[in-house]
């Protein structure tokens, strides 16, 4: 593309230094190396090392350039910019005062005349974003769905200059992000999470809060902002009184008479007339929750904004499928509900998937997080038993000892499965419902799997594979 093409060559021959060889890594590798980029590449992984040697690419160990003669760095986001504390090859790129920068950063600064949506938050950016990008669809807008979901950003055909880049932004790729700001910033609420990456909360909000400031791409920015929490509140006031871009409030707490909100659950737009009422949102079964009320309202506002009719909005909402890995139903057996939530990797999250349902066999464990499963002990009365999976089983079992609350270890996701099928379909005729098998680990996948999608995925045959 000769965007990228004209960039290379404004770098006047200075190589580029890309440091972490994953997915985002690799593909900006691959795009650069097409126009005659000189890249040297660095990672921690011998495996990686040497994918990057197979490509042809000069690597970083035993190379004797000067940190100071590179363009800038790319780094991936997995890896520790600041906390618990600067990786080495961060520290050698801040000494000769070298852009470090991720592949969405770059992105921006080949395609800056591209129209971006940006979401961001703790919880509910990959079903925002995806939301987002059926609706475009499904109303004959040209969409693309990339960032911190599925398609690397250097992946994308971005030929026609018409087209909506729809990108989750995690709270790395934004902090590598020094001057790309979206043209529309959705930011949907905040909890702790990362705090190990950040330091503290207070950094980790001013890292999400950055979206929000205004782009240099355009005069129009717009950010929608979920009020719904303490810190998101303080974003909210924050953003209002700078006034750098259009600020649309949306709630699920309160109503609004300015912004978008959900009340009794019915969606309302007060953002440029008075009240009116959108839709019934408990009839879309594929959103359901009040964590999706606030995927809805966003989602609603960003489209609303692009210029689509709130009917046009509404009738696509309803076709929306649902994500995978995200309260995916897999399966319904004899009344039992098997559902797949593999992409609950914190307390916060999982408390969605807990506070939605009645009667639920858990299976929760994995890598544990900084706050472990502290806060959710409201939803004790909505489970029926615990299925401890993953590194975290006896630190959770002791948690759980606490709390007098009944689990089983079963250390391992079959098992888990099993043991919560059998359990579930002996008691489906209890008061209450049949139930539901939750698989919500409230943890890191890394301790088992090679990601929470691998995670989900094994669950998902797992119960496919049980009899009726």
């Amino acid at each position: 593309m000769t965007e990228i093409s004209d960039f290379v060559k404004a770098l006047s021959g200075k190589p580029i230094l890309v440091f972490g060889l994953g997915r985002t890594g690799m593909s900006v590798i691959k795009a650069l190396k097409k126009v005659g980029a000189t890249i040297v590449a660095g990672d921690d992984n011998a495996e990686n090392i040497a994918l990057a040697k197979n490509m042809g690419v000069e690597l970083l160990e035993g190379n004797d350039r000067a940190f100071s003669d590179y363009a800038f760095m790319l780094l991936s986001p997995g890896i520790p910019l600041t906390h618990p504390q600067p990786h080495d090859v961060v520290l050698k790129a801040q000494e000769a005062d070298l852009d470090i920068i991720c592949d969405i950063e770059l992105f921006y600064r080949i395609f800056s005349d591209r129209k971006t949506i940006g979401v961001t938050g703790t919880n509910g950016k990959s079903t925002s974003t995806t939301l987002i990008h059926h609706i475009l669809e499904e109303c004959g807008k040209t969409a693309l769905l990339g960032g911190n979901i599925g398609t690397a950003v250097f992946e994308l055909d971005v030929s026609d200059k018409n087209a909506w880049i729809v990108l989750e932004i995690s709270s790395f790729q934004m902090d590598l992000c020094p001057t790309f700001r979206p043209d529309i910033s959705v930011v949907l609420n905040l909890t702790p999470d990362h705090i190990d990456r950040h330091g503290d909360m207070d950094h980790y909000m001013q890292v999400k809060e950055r979206i929000v400031e205004l782009s240099k791409s355009s005069a129009e920015n717009v950010a929608i902002i979920c009020s719904d929490d303490t810190h998101m509140q303080r974003i909210y006031d924050r953003a209002k009184g700078l006034a750098l871009r259009d600020i649309i409030e949306v709630s699920t707490l309160k109503s609004l008479s300015d912004g978008v909100y959900v009340e009794d659950e019915w969606l309302y737009d007060a953002s440029e007339d008075d009240d009116v009422k959108i839709g019934d949102l408990s009839t879309i079964l594929s959103l359901r929750g009040i964590h999706n009320y606030q995927n809805v309202a966003c989602a609603y506002t960003v489209l609303r904004k692009v210029g689509i009719a709130s009917e046009d909005i509404w009738r696509a909402m309803n076709t929306f499928p649902g994500l995978n890995h995200r309260q995916y139903l897999v399966r319904t057996i004899n009344g039992v509900s098997y559902v797949n939530d593999s992409k609950s990797t914190n307390a916060a999250s999982a408390a969605v998937a807990l506070g939605c349902r009645h009667n639920v066999y858990w299976i929760v464990g994995g890598r544990q997080k900084k706050t472990g499963l502290d806060g959710l002990e409201e939803f004790f009365a909505h489970l029926k038993h615990v299925f401890l999976i993953g590194e975290s089983t006896e630190d959770f079992a002791n948690w759980f000892d606490n709390y007098g609350l009944d689990y089983t270890r079963c250390y391992n996701l079959e098992k888990a499965v099993a043991e919560a099928h059998d359990m579930a379909q002996e008691n489906r005729g209890q008061p209450g419902g049949a139930g539901v098998v939750l698989l919500s680990p409230a943890c890191a996948s890394f301790d088992q799997f090679k990601s929470f999608e691998d995670r989900g995925d094994k669950f998902t045959t797992f119960v496919k594979a049980l009899e009726e």
